[in-house]
């Protein structure tokens, strides 16, 4: 990023040799969904906004139209949304020629933010957040299997049996790094450039694993890096001949990918989740932060969990959180607590994939906490030691895509932190991607049932 201020950003593009103007917005699963502008059209998109086809927020993952979504549909037509372009996440896409590149989000019909937006979600959890004198600093790591694929290779398998980068269990592995140089020099060194810095870079135990952890930012701009790092780790790889997948659990027999979202709250330069002299140096707000998720998180846990395939990953014994647990740097519990000194004291939420919509995860963790914090809820329960799958509450998360949503559905502090208009779109979104996979024919349905029946 080489500019922040507007003038300043429009100066530079003025100046620039590119005729183009990359910009993208995120749909509902997280997607970015771009195009290029020509620098004149850009120009008056800056000052005024664009339209963008609202079909961005009535389409599922594969460009498949809801059938019952209130927002847009065929019975709206599906006009132009307004999209407001943000000066401030000025970047240049280093490995398309260094074009300058935007993202946006949406505003109704009255200039006010559109309430199915994610950005515009975190942006109002925020605000609620500042208002009580409250700013949150984020950094969001990622879990991700690579594959020797390309699209096409892929799909002429049927998407099936997709080749591992590399074999084996190699976690932290050196000597797996260093057989595919460029891909993770590119990683960092590319990212990096495109305003994507990345704090730490290593294998993950698993065929093909890696884990980036991106540095933290103030909370809009580390969602906006978690986005860029997902589609950008999959444009970088694409030179190599390599496809990453950010599923949260493709292979039932290996562990799955995370998404982990690291949290604290600020008042200028002093970690309000800190304190010296309290136990485990828990301050009262960190204490009444993590309270607050606990007591929403199995009502608001789509937003964390947003796929049919996110409750493949919430399993016993795969370091993923299975219950509304918290516990002291302990990698079994949903609430990771990270005593450190006052600059690094920090909450790790565990139950989000490498699936998830950042705008959604972030929005979620931060409305919770301060819901709690708003209301001084007491951390009465013990922090869990040793296993959070044998130790601590019985009572499971839900266990799939549709009893969470249909608890979401029916939360009345959700409508109360996220709006009934984002709510209502986003259960019914939902909703969908389960009667998707109610109807499909599974791989495990032809192993179990094809010849033995």
């Amino acid at each position: 990023m080489t500019q922040t201020k507007p003038k300043a950003v429009l100066a530079e593009i003025e100046r620039g040799s590119h005729a183009k103007v990359k910009v993208a917005v995120t749909d509902i699963d997280g997607i970015l969904r771009g195009k290029y502008l020509h620098r004149d059209k850009f120009f008056g998109a800056a000052k005024s906004g664009f339209g963008f086809c609202n079909v961005v927020f009535g389409w599922d993952s594969s460009d498949v139209c809801y059938d019952d979504a209130r927002y847009t549909g065929w019975h709206t037509g599906y006009p132009d949304a307004q999209a407001r372009i943000d000066l401030k996440t000025f970047r240049r896409v280093p490995w398309d020629g260094g074009v300058p590149f935007f993202l946006g989000d949406f505003e109704d019909e009255h200039g006010d933010p559109l309430a199915v937006c994610p950005r515009q979600l975190l942006k109002r959890v925020l605000a609620r957040a500042e208002a009580s004198g409250f700013a949150a600093k984020v950094g969001m790591e990622f879990e991700w299997f690579n594959f020797l694929e390309t699209p096409q290779s892929f799909a002429s398998k049927g998407m099936r049996s997709p080749q591992p980068l590399t074999p084996g269990m190699f976690g932290y592995s050196v000597l797996r790094m260093s057989q595919n140089p460029g891909f993770f020099n590119a990683l960092m060194d590319d990212l990096a450039a495109f305003g994507v810095p990345l704090e730490g870079l290593h294998t993950e135990t698993g065929p093909g694993v890696t884990e980036a952890a991106i540095l933290y930012s103030d909370a809009l701009e580390a969602a906006d890096r978690a986005v860029l790092f997902k589609t950008g780790a999959k444009e970088i790889g694409h030179r190599f001949g390599i496809m990453p997948s950010f599923m949260a659990k493709w292979n039932n027999t290996l562990p799955g990918c995370s998404g982990h979202t690291h949290v604290s709250l600020w008042k200028g330069d002093e970690n309000l989740f800190y304190a010296d002299k309290a136990e485990h140096k828990m301050s009262p707000v960190f204490r009444s932060f993590v309270a607050g998720i606990l007591e929403l998180l199995p009502s608001i846990l789509p937003l964390f969990a947003p796929t049919v395939n996110s409750y493949k990953r919430l399993v016993d014994g795969y370091w993923a959180p299975t219950k509304a647990t918290w516990g002291l740097d302990n990698r079994t519990v949903a609430c990771r607590v990270i005593p450190g000194s006052a600059k690094s004291t920090r909450l790790e939420l565990r139950v989000p994939g490498s699936d998830v919509n950042p705008y959604l995860a972030v929005a979620a963790c931060i409305a919770a906490g301060l819901w709690g914090v708003e209301r001084k809820l007491e951390l009465t329960s013990a922090p869990v030691v040793g296993s959070a799958y044998l130790e601590g509450p019985t009572e499971r998360l839900p266990r799939n895509l549709f009893d969470a949503t249909t608890r979401l559905a029916e939360s009345a502090v959700a409508r109360e932190l996220f709006g009934d208009g984002f709510v209502d779109h986003f259960v019914t979104t939902r909703h969908w991607e389960w009667r998707k996979f109610q109807d499909a024919v599974t791989d495990w349905e032809l192993a179990r049932y094809f010849e033995i029946i």
